[in-house]
């Protein structure tokens, strides 16, 4: 080889090396950035987010009612409302109530299964709060949530509220609630709702006048059947708003229910 070849030659693999550095420190600088992303989304130390009030209501007409048991079809043992008391005569018969339930942020792919952050399973009523219930419905309906108020009561609507300070109120941002029916699986209610931070399907109610569509329909009910419905409530800690910030926050859950014909109409 010559000197003038020898001299490319050290200028050519000069050249290389320099490309593969300033690739390699670009590769790198994407790593951080996407662990960064990565763990914002969760808690980092443990005091988590309290359950303030749960409450169930009906939202109109005496053709849908709910009990926390199934009472066949004798109508005068259901009510029109669900109340933290009777969550907690539930709860008590596993050793909790809601008081104590804390909320860790745990996430799921199926809104029943939950597990934490690095894939170890989650506990309900340990890290989220899970009760069955049992609708019964005078007619064949299709039950959704709705934001109504009933007649007789204000403000009754479904909503997820908290009532402690910014930032830590951003809580219900990362709330999620589910039902399952054995008939109808699983289907998720994502208050506030932004992009999609997991892949389960989630949805959220309108804003403003409350209209109804399949999207947010929660389960089917045959006339005189009692069904049973497994109630969930978690913090999903893949949410954005899942971070520092909201920990010792407290929830306010108001579900109210409403039942529609199969082209989605209220029935009254």
């Amino acid at each position: 080889m010559s000197f003038e070849q020898l001299v490319s030659y050290i200028n050519d693999r000069r050249r290389i090396l320099r490309r593969r550095k300033r690739l390699i420190i670009s590769l790198s600088l994407l790593a951080i950035l996407g662990l960064s992303t990565a763990t914002y989304a969760w808690f980092t130390v443990n005091t988590f987010a309290g359950i303030e009030d749960f409450e169930v209501k009906i939202s109109t007409g005496e053709e849908l009612l709910v009990g926390m048991e199934d009472y066949g079809t004798d109508l005068s043992k259901y009510t029109h409302t669900i109340t933290n008391e009777m969550i907690n005569s539930y709860l008590r018969k596993q050793g909790t109530n809601l008081d104590e339930i804390i909320l860790d942020p745990v996430t799921t792919t199926n809104g029943s299964r939950f597990t934490f952050e690095h894939g170890n399973p989650a506990q309900a009523n340990k890290a989220y709060l899970e009760y069955e219930c049992y609708f019964i419905a005078t007619c064949e309906m299709w039950v959704h949530l709705t934001t109504e108020s009933a007649e007789d009561e204000e403000d009754s609507g479904t909503k997820v509220t908290s009532n402690s300070p910014a930032p830590q109120n951003e809580v219900t941002q990362a709330a999620r609630v589910d039902f399952e029916s054995a008939r109808d699986g699983v289907a998720t209610y994502e208050p506030n709702k932004g992009a999609p931070s997991t892949s389960l399907k989630t949805f959220d109610l309108p804003k403003g006048t409350m209209t109804y569509s399949d999207d947010e329909m929660l389960f089917h009910l045959d006339e005189m059947t009692p069904t049973k419905v497994t109630v969930r409530l978690w913090i999903e800690g893949e949410d954005p708003q899942c971070d520092d910030d909201i920990q010792e926050a407290n929830l306010r859950v108001q579900l109210s229910f409403i039942g529609c014909d199969q082209n989605n109409n209220p029935i009254s």
